[in-house]
C-alpha cells in the first residue's frame, strides 16, 4: 500500500465569518465555499450530517477554503457554540494542533497577532540551533484553537533526527 494524501481538516468556531476573516488573512488560504448555512433536512448532505451528528442538530454555518497545495479546511458554526476559555490539556486523547509551513514564520506571526490571534510560545524556537535554519513555533486562533508554524516540510524537519543528539 502507499500512503495516502491528506485532504482536509475541519474546524469549529464561535464566529464562522471572523474565522473566515482570520484564515484567508493570516495564511493567504482560498475561499472554495463562502459562509452558507446547512439546515436538516432529508437531502444527501441532510443526511450525511445525522449520521455523523445524530438527530439533534437543526442547522450550521459552515466554509470551505484551501492551502496553497489544495488541503481542505473546514470551518464550522454551529448555534450553541459559544467562545470559551478553557485550560490547554495536551494529554486529553484527540486533536491538539495541525501545522502550516511558511518559511518566513517570524513575518506570519506578526500578521497572526494582527489579526487577534496569538504565539503561544515564548519565542520562535530552533531545531538544530547553529546547524541547520529549521524554526517551529506554536500560535492560537482567535477561538483558542492551537496551531504550530514550521520553517520547512514535515519530512525534511525530522528525516534529519530532530530528536537525536
Amino acid at each position: 500500500m502507499t500512503a495516502n494524501t491528506f485532504s482536509h481538516i475541519g474546524i469549529t468556531v464561535p464566529d464562522l465569518d471572523r474565522a473566515v476573516d482570520f484564515y484567508t488573512k493570516a495564511f493567504g488560504f482560498y475561499t472554495i465555499m463562502p459562509p452558507t448555512e446547512v439546515e436538516r433536512d432529508d437531502s444527501a448532505i441532510g443526511q450525511m450530517c445525522d449520521d455523523v451528528f445524530g438527530s439533534g442538530w437543526s442547522k450550521f454555518r459552515i466554509a470551505h477554503l484551501s492551502t496553497g497545495d489544495g488541503i481542505g479546511i473546514e470551518l464550522f458554526e454551529f448555534p450553541n457554540t459559544e467562545q470559551e476559555d478553557r485550560p490547554f490539556e495536551y494529554w486529553r486523547p484527540g486533536l491538539f494542533h495541525f501545522c502550516i509551513q511558511d518559511e518566513n514564520l517570524e513575518e506570519r506571526v506578526k500578521v497572526i497577532e494582527s489579526l487577534g490571534g496569538r504565539q503561544r510560545m515564548q519565542q520562535v524556537r530552533k531545531y538544530y540551533p547553529g546547524e541547520k535554519p529549521y524554526r517551529m513555533v506554536y500560535c492560537e486562533d482567535p477561538f483558542g484553537n492551537i496551531f504550530e508554524l514550521y520553517s520547512h516540510s514535515y519530512e525534511l524537519t525530522y528525516s534529519a533526527g530532530a530528536y537525536q543528539d
